[in-house]
């Protein structure tokens, strides 16, 4: 599935709303396009889609991680602000 979708194409799109100017670095777009995606496709809460990844290395995979993660990538409340970023 993750060779299916141009992961490069949703990053070129999506840089706008992925730069910082100040403060922490951005997250990856191919994570939060991942988890947004992931969400929809499962009709998961914000909370669920985040615990989920953390138990699944299928969905860290798809989400552009190489290595298994034990911790949540972001906060499950910051996906609303980044639903509303990308519009």
């Amino acid at each position: 599935m993750t060779s299916l979708i141009d992961w490069g194409e949703i990053e070129r799109n999506l840089s706008i709303s992925f730069t910082s100017g100040r403060g922490r670095p951005t997250l990856r777009p191919q994570l939060v396009a991942g988890l947004l995606y992931l969400q929809h496709t499962f009709e998961a809460s914000d909370e669920a889609v985040v615990n989920t990844w953390v138990e699944n290395p299928y969905w860290q995979y798809f989400c552009g991680e190489t290595y298994l993660q034990t911790e949540p990538p972001i906060d499950s409340s910051s996906l609303t602000r980044w639903r509303r970023r990308i519009g």
